[in-house]
């Protein structure tokens, strides 16, 4: 054999091994985005608002339904998931009604939008965001959805930020696509501003009181709202993404507790008294809590080496105990039934 002919035979045997070698590379990222090692087990199948004793939430782990609304027993959550095929950036629902935030990929998001569902998770009306996905929620009878979205900004750690909210009535689709237009009264006494945002909507079981977070001039703060009267009133300072407990004494928030980072805590408000409770947990929490009974809330934190990923965590209300994991790779709970 020729030196050339060698050569030809070398360069011909490297490439074939290295063509093998590739493909064994993307059949085993392919194998691993399939079924992760550790990763809660996932199968397709029915998923229905109307079950008793479920949570309901955002899957997270790898593999086909990454993304996708699965449920579980509320006292087994870490039995297999059901996978529905309803995908969604946030989700929550109440009494049988849900509202799913989608989100495109890319800056434009052109495709962003709310979709409001029944019980059996079918579409019932949509309507266009106008920009990336952030926090929603439905009310107790399930008549009124709201939504937040980031239109400049991708935190709210982000020095610039601006958000638009929205609410809407699920029962005639009269839509208030912005609670910027509502009238504000701050310390008593009118108050308006360019740069008022509003975030974090939670609502009261007689549909028309509502909490939300409205931040100006540096400041966050509890504001309670009327949607009939159009108008909020302050009631208390550096107060972000509230949750209104069951029996609706009480709010689960986030609290900055450093100046120019994104640092909060969670704390506990009584309505009645204004007080403040700190929670046993101590790490920072970037979510709007749910309240999975008047003793217990759930929130999102950053999945330990996944930072794409987040885990469901529960701690007590009442600053005792001690954070526990509920679920990993998932996000946006919701208590079914």
């Amino acid at each position: 054999m020729t030196r050339s002919r060698r050569l030809l035979v070398l360069a011909v045997a490297v490439l074939l091994l290295g063509g093998l070698a590739a493909a064994l590379v993307l059949r085993s990222a392919a194998r691993a985005e399939q079924t992760h090692e550790g990763d809660p087990a996932v199968a397709q199948g029915p998923v229905t608002l109307g079950r008793q004793d479920r949570l309901a939430f955002v899957n997270g782990a790898k593999g086909p339904h990454r993304g996708a609304l699965v449920s579980v027993p509320a006292q087994a959550p870490e039995a297999e998931r059901t996978a529905s095929g309803l995908v969604c950036r946030r989700f929550h629902a109440a009494a049988g009604t849900g509202v799913c935030l989608n989100s495109s990929p890319g800056a434009l998001a052109q495709d962003n939008k709310a979709v409001i569902v029944d019980s059996a998770l079918r579409p019932l009306h949509s309507f266009p965001l106008a920009g990336t996905p952030s926090r929603a929620r439905v009310a107790p009878s399930g008549h009124f959805a709201a939504w937040t979205v980031f239109v400049a900004g991708e935190s709210y750690g982000a020095a610039f930020f601006s958000t638009r909210t929205t609410i809407v009535d699920t029962r005639t689709w009269a839509v208030e696509p912005d609670l910027e237009k509502f009238s504000i009264e701050l310390d008593g006494r009118p108050y308006s501003s360019g740069d008022v945002n509003f975030w974090g909507v939670t609502f009261s079981k007689d549909d028309d009181t509502f909490y939300a977070t409205l931040g100006t001039a540096g400041q966050t703060y509890l504001v309670k709202g009327s949607i009939s009267r159009r108008s909020v009133t302050t009631l208390a300072q550096n107060v972000e993404c509230p949750s209104l407990s069951p029996d609706e004494t009480r709010v689960v928030y986030k609290k900055r507790v450093m100046r120019g980072a994104s640092l909060w805590r969670e704390h506990v408000l009584d309505l009645r008294t204004l007080r403040e409770q700190p929670l046993a947990e101590k790490r920072s929490v970037d979510d709007q809590a749910l309240w999975l009974d008047d003793r217990t809330v759930a929130y999102a934190l950053p999945a330990e080496g996944a930072p794409d990923t987040t885990d469901l965590w529960t701690v007590p209300a009442d600053g005792s105990g001690a954070p526990r994991l509920l679920t990993p790779a998932a996000s946006s709970p919701t208590r079914l039934g």
